[in-house]
């Protein structure tokens, strides 16, 4: 009879939800920092440079916009495991040909720029449709932040069970509305309260978006996350050497007391019925 240690059965239950082991290992740590260079940006000087950045302050790993030129350029330098975002599985099934590591399904602000909001049946029918297309591609899932917190962790669960192997929160979608602090700080509190229910009750590796500047990095770890997205902080950056400053200064932040871990919120009143397994936030 073989006896194997708790923290070998947790390596084995972990990859099998993660494949790639660079990925693996961060995630253990929960010290994930996503450098996203725009999910809709082709413009390819600005790319490289936040590229070029992420993989000088180590970061774990590239969001880029599902476009094959880019992805093959990218490959061809950044040793940086390369994430596409998209809706669209022949773009994503095009880019993963092309070389990209892993996929993101998310991307919404399309629909939602047009009053469109996806449901979790129609998620699940896309999932299933991307997983087909790419097989056993590490796939990362952002969950709609206008779903209630219960049809969240339900959609979670499933998409668990469908082998989606991360968890992607998202801030309330404003539109036409200029970046101020009030808007990320709102964005990020939405994208803050989802991350820790999903946290909480799935377990599956949870990144945190939306509004993620160097004064917040610390607290999405505090609410569960495994790691945040950053991106729209990058590009008031102008060159290389403040990108790289930037994301070391997140990083820096993000470490420090992220072992507390936050268990209420300041301005939302969280109220779980455990008998009915049913949780509401005002």
């Amino acid at each position: 009879m073989l006896f194997f240690s708790v923290k070998y059965f947790e390596l084995i239950i972990l990859l099998m939800n993660l494949s790639n082991i660079q990925l693996y290992n961060s995630f253990k740590s929960k010290k994930v920092i996503k450098v996203i260079t725009g999910i809709q940006n082709t413009n390819i000087y600005q790319v490289v440079q936040i590229a070029q950045a992420a993989n000088l302050a180590n970061a774990t790993y590239l969001d880029v916009v599902a476009n094959t030129k880019i992805v093959k350029f990218l490959k061809s330098f950044s040793s940086l495991p390369l994430c596409i975002s998209s809706i669209d599985p022949i773009d994503i099934y095009n880019c993963v040909s092309a070389g990209a590591d892993l996929v993101e399904v998310g991307n919404y602000d399309t629909f939602y720029s047009r009053g469109i909001y996806i449901n979790s049946f129609q998620l699940i029918k896309l999932v299933k449709e991307i997983k087909y297309l790419i097989g056993d591609i590490d796939m990362c899932v952002t969950i709609p932040y206008h779903l209630d917190l219960n049809e969240q962790i339900k959609l979670a669960k499933d998409l668990k069970n469908l082998g989606v192997s991360i968890l992607q929160t998202e801030g309330v979608f404003i539109n036409n509305i200029s970046k101020s602090t009030s808007r990320f700080t709102n964005s990020l509190s939405s994208s803050l309260i989802s991350t820790y229910f999903l946290s909480k009750y799935v377990d599956i590796p949870v990144i945190t978006a939306s509004g993620i500047t160097s004064l917040f990095a610390s607290i999405p770890i505090k609410y569960g996350a495994s790691g945040i997205g950053i991106g729209s902080a990058i590009k008031y950056n102008h060159n290389i050497t403040d990108m790289v400053n930037f994301i070391n200064e997140v990083k820096s932040s993000m470490y420090i007391n992220s072992l507390n871990r936050y268990d209420d919120f300041s301005k939302t009143k969280v109220y779980i019925n455990n008998d009915e397994n049913h949780i509401v936030a005002i």
